[in-house]
């Protein structure tokens, strides 16, 4: 059954169940296995206090995504693949009103994102 709101239990679940997609998926899962490698519960707690951050405002993330993205070989289209196994996720999780919540941030965050990641290419410093 789906969460009817924002929770912690339903930020897990939608993590879980996202990464494991990820992992599968034949573009991205690569990706993410050459970035995380074998251990992925650092990761997953990292995104749990992400999304808690982002949606809870509960202030737990304190990392800096950027820096550790910017060596990956990521690109926009990455980003369209990333959105809709996000979306198909979040639809599966919650409800439509909280799934639709979290998509808009996440298209923010992708669109930031993907602003600040052509920026560090023409201007490498930045990414320190």
């Amino acid at each position: 059954m789906p969460w009817d709101k924002v929770s912690e239990d339903g930020i897990v679940e939608l993590v879980d169940t996202f990464y494991g997609k990820i992992r599968q998926d034949p573009e991205l899962g690569p990706i993410f296995e050459q970035a995380i490698g074998d251990d992925w519960q650092p990761h997953l707690t990292k995104m749990y206090d992400f999304w808690s951050s982002i949606m809870l405002t509960t202030g737990r993330y304190k990392g800096r995504p950027l820096p550790a993205h910017v060596r990956l070989p990521i690109e926009p289209r990455h980003f369209g693949l990333w959105l809709e196994l996000f979306t198909e996720t979040t639809e599966e999780v919650f409800d439509p009103d909280t799934a639709h919540a979290f998509q808009v941030k996440a298209h923010q965050i992708a669109g930031s994102f993907m602003s600040a990641l052509e920026t560090v290419k023409q201007f490498p410093s930045m990414a320190r």
